[in-house]
C-alpha cells in the first residue's frame, strides 16, 4: 500500500497496540476500517462512551484509497473541527500527522463531558429531591 499522499510505501508499525500502516515521510497512518475504533477504545473502554455519529459534513476528499485506488469522502470526526478521510467502501481511514493523537484526545473530551453531564444531572435530582421534601416542612402562607 501507498501513502495517499504520494510518498510511497507504507510500513507496518504497532501504534497503540493497534497494527496499523504508517508513513514514514509524512507520518501520517491508515487503519482499516476496525481500527478507529479501537484507536478510541484505548481512550475510553466503555463501548457507551464512544456511541454516537463519526463523521459529520461529509465532502469529497482529495485523496485516493490506499487499498482500492477510489477517491475517498472527508468528513468532521464526531462533529469537531478535525477532518479525517475515509474510503466509501469502507477500507478504512486516512489520519494526517497528529490525527491519531487529536482522536485520542476527543475522546477522552468526550468522556469527561458525559460523566460530568451524568454527575450534574444527579446533583440536581438530589436538589429537587431535598426541595419536595422541605415543602411539607414550611408549608405555606397565605
Amino acid at each position: 500500500m501507498d501513502c495517499p499522499h504520494g510518498h510511497g510505501p507504507l510500513a507496518v508499525e504497532h501504534h497503540h497496540g493497534i497494527e496499523v500502516d504508517h508513513c514514514p515521510a509524512c507520518n501520517g497512518r491508515w487503519l482499516d476500517a476496525h481500527e478507529l475504533d479501537l484507536l478510541e477504545a484505548t481512550s475510553a473502554p466503555d463501548p457507551g462512551d464512544r456511541r454516537g455519529m463519526v463523521d459529520y459534513a461529509r465532502r469529497p476528499s482529495e485523496l485516493n484509497c490506499p487499498v482500492c485506488g477510489k477517491r475517498m469522502t472527508a468528513f468532521n470526526y464526531r462533529a469537531n473541527p478535525l477532518e479525517l478521510d475515509t474510503c466509501d467502501d469502507e477500507h478504512g481511514y486516512w489520519l494526517d500527522a497528529g490525527e491519531d493523537g487529536r482522536v485520542r484526545d476527543l475522546i477522552e473530551q468526550r468522556v469527561r463531558d458525559l460523566y460530568r453531564a451524568a454527575s450534574a444531572e444527579a446533583s440536581w435530582g438530589d436538589f429537587m429531591s431535598g426541595l419536595r421534601g422541605m415543602k411539607g416542612k414550611f408549608g405555606r402562607r397565605r
